[in-house]
């Protein structure tokens, strides 16, 4: 029975697999779409399996695969037909979670790839040294539209901003029935309940000092900035980031007079 993954896990793979096929990286134009004038030129991509590092050189049509017990070489355009593969599947699947298609199991087998997911320290999925396999390494991050989009910033509490109610003074039933309201989406949920009690929510601070000086390096009035952005995506649903900086411009948070 072949195994399941998620979209995002076969994203990653999938462009791993692209990247060893095709030899380039593309560079992005402002709108977003691949610039097929500028590339940069992909000598090794290194990349973590649960066993240790390995190393993928790009050798002429082949892939040398270096790593922890591994020596072998393998033909570059065999990743691109598994490539294929995982894209079909991914784009034709109405669900989150893809079974493997035919044939990628025993490729991902032969090539010792059992992490669909690297695990890193840094948050890259792999590195990539350009033009020469001694160059300095770049990070890459993988990011799918296909599959669920991953949050910019951690839900932990190294990312959280803290808010005050500031409004009506809440019976303690008031705050026990808000603590204890759950739901796919409660965070959204107890601040809009909130709202409709007479509750105002304001910022406060950023739970993690590291993240509070990351911040206040862009601006040092950006924390409150982005805490008001962050309560009116949850209370209006405004998701578009174009439309939340329009939202800011009306509202002023700031209170910036020109």
């Amino acid at each position: 029975m072949a195994f399941e993954a998620t979209k995002k896990e076969w994203s990653e793979l999938y462009t791993f697999f692209r990247l060893l096929a095709t030899g380039v990286v593309h560079m992005g134009t402002p709108q977003g779409k691949k610039d097929d004038e500028k590339k940069l030129s992909i000598a090794m991509i290194q990349r973590e399996e649960h066993n240790g590092t390995r190393r993928y050189y790009l050798e002429g049509e082949e892939v040398h695969v270096v790593g922890e017990e591994m020596d072998a070489r393998f033909p570059r355009e065999d990743f691109a037909t598994v490539a294929d593969l995982i894209l079909d599947a991914i784009k034709t699947s109405p669900d989150d979670e893809v079974a493997s298609p035919d044939g990628v199991e025993e490729f991902l087998d032969a090539v010792s790839i059992f992490d669909l997911e690297a695990k890193t320290e840094d948050r890259t999925d792999f590195s990539i040294a350009f033009w020469h396999a001694d160059a300095p390494l770049t990070g890459l991050v993988v990011r799918s539209r296909i599959g669920r989009m991953n949050p910019l910033l951690d839900g932990g509490r190294t990312a959280n901003l803290k808010f005050e109610q500031t409004g009506i003074k809440f019976a303690t039933p008031t705050v026990s029935k808000v603590n204890a309201l759950e739901s796919a989406n409660e965070v959204a949920d107890r601040m809009m309940l909130i709202d409709r009690l007479g509750g105002v929510l304001k910022y406060a601070d950023v739970a993690d000092k590291v993240f509070r000086c990351n911040l206040l390096m862009i601006d040092l009035h950006f924390p409150r900035l982005l805490a008001e952005m962050l309560r009116v995506m949850q209370l209006d649903g405004i998701t578009r980031l174009s439309e939340l900086t329009e939202a800011m411009n009306s509202i002023n948070p700031l209170k910036i007079k020109e």
